[in-house]
């Protein structure tokens, strides 16, 4: 008899790609699915997946909504806002380092390393948690069908470096990257405005770590890129930053200036300004609120929704700086651009949307999720480039100028910023010294004249030229971009045929011998990893409970039976015994998570009752 193989999952695996946007606060997956582009969440989730990571001291890291609860409790091990270390060198982030809670160091080839629990961790190692955690949220909403196909969304002034680490982190998550797209494109996509005949577009895009505009020209559907400008150190992090210096300086009367300087008690602080942030845009007013316990503080600041946006002023005026910059390089003038699109988490800020509807004349974009724009773009783009029936033609633009270093150290841009891309372009160089027989090429990338001042994106050399006067030898250097945005830098000696050339290896990315081995240590422990993982989420949940369980009992264990306070001390015993890692087995760590959630049903029942009773009490009827 002979046996077919049914392939059902993996042939609809091999038709969908998702789209990731991998955000500095949060990153969330998407799907085009039945004529339109889906947020994917399993039943009963958002789907967020906040990108921050818990590393607890035993087992995996905690990824996600769970890392975000952790980092209240033990901030000291707890990072957030990885994607503004990607693809930077030690020196570029100094002023991010101040706000990370554990030691950094720079690798051989120039790359940030976080130190914790004994262990260093590249930027890009770290993404690929968050993207892994994004992956699986998606996989699990599709029913469980393996997607490995992906298109990732970048900040539009990510330089070639950071785009690298991106694709370093996807390629260490075990994905295909079909393409790297900007935010803004993504965005713009997602509101469907390639469908207008044409037009153009500003896209505004304001997230936790980056700020971005991009503006945009839209012609019978070829999506085309005018021109980019922003800041990869501003967003909403820098908010949350303006009223943390508030508080420290409030607090310099209360505590001693290590404790000021002290990461986990900035990370603490942190925290408190973005949930204050995040209530002021609802709300006119709202605390801060820091509690210190071990150093016997309780910090309550009031603050008003004007006061805060004084703070934030000289922000958002930096935001629209870039817009006036951009404007400038598309050779538009605001009254050109016919549609604006708010982008990133940061817009709900009301002070925000109000200058940008000032700037341009005209109200913005804001009926879909700010935070989940970016996704549903990157999943349109997904879906055209599986082939999907939706004609769209993107055509990105390059966010710096790429070329090479001259003699005395001057720069020659070979590709100007904002040129189209795929593109390319052949300049020619010849020798500096009589009888040379090689040329070392630098590549940079920036906008400055002298090569000290760009970044560094690599080196290679021309060798076996004929020994000749200088200046004889004819060189043709030609840079090439593709779609995706990698850089191929080839050199040709025109009289003999020789030549060079170099798939541009950013200084601060890893190399593929250091991706490879990462894949090859993830492949190797995938499925003991995944155990322990399990494990170490069900012992972190059982003690969340076993802690609430026992502040429970002091406030209502008058009101149980004794029955139930023997059922809820023998799940108390089983959940500290697992804490104490006599229970390394998953399985039996399930049953004992499932054991002190039944056990302390009546308890959570008589807690709410004793809350609505204090709530209620001493009013009439006609109060409540």
């Amino acid at each position: 008899m002979g046996f077919i193989e049914l392939n059902v999952l993996n042939n609809a695996a091999q038709n969908v790609a998702l789209g990731i946007d991998l955000g500095t606060t949060n990153s969330l997956g998407a799907m085009w699915k039945d004529g339109r582009p889906i947020v994917l969440h399993p039943e009963g989730d958002s789907g967020y997946v906040p990108s921050a990571i818990h590393f607890p001291e035993k087992g995996m890291p905690a990824v996600g909504r769970r890392a975000r609860e952790l980092a209240l409790v033990d901030p000291a091990h707890t990072l957030f806002s990885i994607k503004r270390f990607m693809g930077r060198g030690l020196a570029e982030t100094r002023e991010d380092a101040a706000s990370v809670p554990c030691p950094l160091s720079e690798n051989e080839n120039g790359v940030v390393q976080f130190e914790m629990r004994g262990r260093k961790f590249t930027p890009q190692e770290l993404s690929a948690l968050i993207l892994m955690k994004v992956h699986d949220q998606a996989c699990k909403a599709l029913g469980g069908i393996e997607v490995t196909k992906v298109v990732i969304t970048v900040p539009a002034y990510f330089d070639e470096a950071q785009r690298q680490a991106t694709r370093d982190a996807a390629r260490i998550a075990g994905l295909d990257v079909l393409r790297i797209i900007n935010e803004p494109t993504a965005a713009s996509l997602a509101y469907g405005l390639d469908k207008r005949k044409q037009g153009n577009v500003a896209v505004y895009d304001l997230g936790g770590g980056t700020f971005d505009v991009s503006v945009l020209r839209i012609e019978e559907g070829v999506f085309q890129v005018l021109a980019t400008h922003g800041d990869t150190h501003l967003g909403g992090d820098d908010f949350d930053r303006a009223l943390v210096e508030v508080a420290r300086k409030e607090l310099s009367a209360l505590l001693a200036p290590n404790v000021l300087e002290d990461r986990a008690f900035l990370q603490s602080l942190r925290l408190a300004a973005e949930k204050c942030k995040i209530e002021l845009s609802n709300a006119p007013e709202a605390y801060m609120h820091l509690a210190m316990p071990e150093s016997g503080v309780q910090w309550r600041r009031n603050f008003t929704r004007g006061e805060a946006e004084a703070l934030w002023a000289p922000l958002i005026e930096r935001t629209l700086h870039s817009c006036q910059r951009a404007l400038a390089d598309a050779k538009l003038k605001v009254a050109q651009i016919d549609e604006v699109v708010l982008v990133g988490g940061s817009t709900r800020i009301p002070a925000v949307r109000e200058r940008v509807e000032r700037f341009f004349n005209r109200k913005p974009h804001v009926e879909l999720n700010p935070d989940e724009v970016v996704a549903l773009g990157a999943a349109v783009q997904a879906h055209v480039l599986m082939g999907g029936t939706r004609e769209v033609l993107l055509m990105d633009v390059t966010p710096l100028s790429l070329g090479l270093e001259t003699m005395g150290g001057a720069v020659a841009k070979i590709i100007n910023r904002n040129s189209t891309i795929p593109c390319q372009a052949t300049e020619g160089f010849t020798t500096y010294a009589d009888n040379q027989t090689g040329i070392e090429f630098h590549i940079v990338q920036g906008e400055r004249e002298l090569a000290k001042d760009c970044r560094t994106l690599g080196r290679f050399k021309l060798s076996g030229i004929p020994p000749m006067p200088a200046g004889m030898p004819k060189v043709a250097v030609r840079f090439h971009i593709d779609a995706n945005g990698m850089l191929t830098v080839t050199a040709k000696e025109e009289s003999t045929g020789k030549s060079a050339r170099i798939e541009v290896q950013p200084m601060n990315g890893l190399t593929d011998a250091q991706v490879e081995s990462m894949l090859n240590a993830a492949y190797r422990h995938a499925r003991d990893d995944f155990d322990a993982r399990r494990a170490a989420d069900l012992r972190t949940e059982i003690g969340v409970m076993v802690r609430a369980t026992e502040r429970g009992l002091g406030h209502a264990a008058g009101q149980l039976d004794r029955e139930t306070m023997l059922d809820i001390q023998d799940a108390l015993v089983a959940g500290r015994a697992a804490l104490e890692g006599a229970l390394p087995d998953a399985t039996t760590l399930q049953r004992v998570r499932d054991q002190l959630e039944r056990a302390t049903l009546p308890l959570a029942a008589a807690l709410m009752d004793s809350v609505a009773k204090a709530a209620l009490s001493g009013k009439k009827l006609s109060e409540v």
